[in-house]
């Protein structure tokens, strides 16, 4: 086997032995497999950790997710949280499971807009998790639900996820195409989603929260209703980079292209990081050694998170100088497949490497080679971009990724405990939806 995929592989598992095997800290089990990756680059085996350690420093994405992180924790201390649970729970709190429904719909809309898998578990998460918890649901199946569709970054369209593959596929498709054929393989996700929080609330029996649990909501939104003004931060953002707001400063005359400099996944967090810090002013500390204590007990959470996402993205990075697409585009010349197995093959490829990469690196390193072999065999064009979209979803619920250490940090859970939910009612099934629309089973509207 070549020597990148034999890379990924010793990575994959060294993460899974020291977590899984060893009950170790996830931080300390991605350096190793760090390590591991960069001991296949052999005599230059320092340059290539040093490398992968400095392309690092440079992908927002890493800081990015910190930001988020953060944000949940300043939500949290300032008790916007609690309001913000309180209203809705006043307003949907009769709903069985009502919050698990609202998480699905919050991360397409979010993960659409951000394209990140971590981020989108971050942001949403930290509202909808807590609220699980409070009407019923246990820590794992909240956290369960939570990495299960943050996975909706790569899903729906726009996203960076979608951009890369654009670019790889050049003039043999066409944006509008691929807009609509993502857009509907994003909502067989979203109903897929929804159909599993339907029967996890069936059978694990959680109910709609008690008359007396809930305040009227009038009262609720008269005392609570500044806490609402913390999602202003993703709305400015969004109105400024889309739309008809969007199309007026990005005339020549006043921001120009200036305006696709800004960055969605930065600027949502720090905003609302600054606006619940307006708005929760007077829960803040009052002197410097508060701020020290403050700033000191959100360390944990940023200090796992950051550990985690900074060895992933520079294994991603040793991984790609290492040869893995070129190794990927070797294994494949390998079969003479037809159409039916080369879309399995895609599907479980990009699906494993996304394992330990994002879904964004992951499409970075095989996407091409993917969508080529696709082409190759007479898929579609427009299907052949789709399939590896789709199957990069799986990032959310693909052990041992970071959004399930994310989603688990949000409802402070041990994040095994969601590994064979996540496989059997997630991973799997996004895996079968990508093979049914490369083999024509589900329409995606191709014209």
């Amino acid at each position: 086997m070549p020597s990148a995929l034999l890379a990924l592989a010793a990575f994959i598992a060294v993460i899974i032995v020291w977590s899984a095997v060893f009950k170790r800290n996830m931080g300390e089990a991605m350096f190793l497999g760090f390590i591991a990756t960069c001991l296949f680059a052999g005599r230059d085996f320092f340059g290539a950790m040093v490398s992968g350690l400095v392309n690092t420093t440079s992908n927002e994405v890493i800081y990015a997710a910190l930001a988020f992180v953060f944000m949940a924790y300043m939500i949290e201390r300032t008790g916007l949280i609690n309001k913000i649970l309180d209203i809705l729970n006043a307003a949907l709190g009769r709903l069985r499971g009502g919050p698990a429904y609202v998480d699905i719909v919050a991360s397409g809309v979010m993960g659409a807009l951000s394209g990140s898998n971590s981020g989108n578990v971050a942001s949403t998460g930290s509202v909808t998790g807590p609220w699980m918890v409070r009407n019923g649901f246990s820590r794992a199946r909240a956290a369960t639900v939570l990495a299960g569709n943050g996975g909706m970054g790569a899903a729906l369209p726009p996203s960076s996820s979608m951009v890369i593959m654009l670019g790889f596929a050049g003039a043999a498709v066409s944006t509008g195409d691929i807009y609509l054929a993502l857009l509907v393989t994003g909502l067989y996700q979203v109903l897929h989603r929804l159909v599993v929080a339907f029967a996890f609330i069936r059978v694990d029996g959680v109910r709609a929260a008690e008359d007396e649990a809930r305040l009227p909501f009038a009262r609720v939104w008269r005392t609570g209703w500044p806490a609402t003004l913390i999602y202003l931060g993703a709305l400015i953002p969004i109105a400024v980079t889309t739309g008809p707001l969007s199309d007026y400063l990005g005339s020549p005359d006043r921001l120009g292209d200036a305006l696709g400099d800004i960055s969605l996944i930065t600027w949502i967090p720090i905003l609302i990081i600054l606006i619940a810090a307006i708005v929760g002013r007077r829960e803040l500390p009052g002197n410097a050694r508060q701020w020290y204590d403050f700033v000191l007990a959100a360390m944990p959470r940023l200090g796992t998170i950051g550990a985690l996402l900074i060895f992933a993205m520079a294994a991603s990075g040793v991984l790609a100088d290492l040869g893995l697409a070129e190794d990927v585009e070797q294994v494949l010349g390998y079969f003479n497949a037809g159409p039916v197995l080369m879309v399995a093959l895609t599907v479980l490829l990009v699906a494993i490497v996304s394992i330990p990469l994002t879904s964004t690196a992951a499409l970075t390193a095989v996407g091409q080679v993917s969508f080529l072999s696709l082409v190759a065999v007479g898929v579609d064009p427009v299907i052949a971009l789709v399939v590896p979209l789709v199957a990069a979803s799986t990032e959310g619920s693909s052990p041992p990724s970071a959004p399930i250490f994310i989603a688990s940090g949000i409802v402070q859970v041990k994040a095994e405990k969601t590994f064979v939910p996540l496989i059997l009612f997630y991973l799997v099934p996004i895996i079968l939806l990508a093979c049914f629309v490369g083999w024509g089973i589900l329409p995606i509207f191709v014209v």
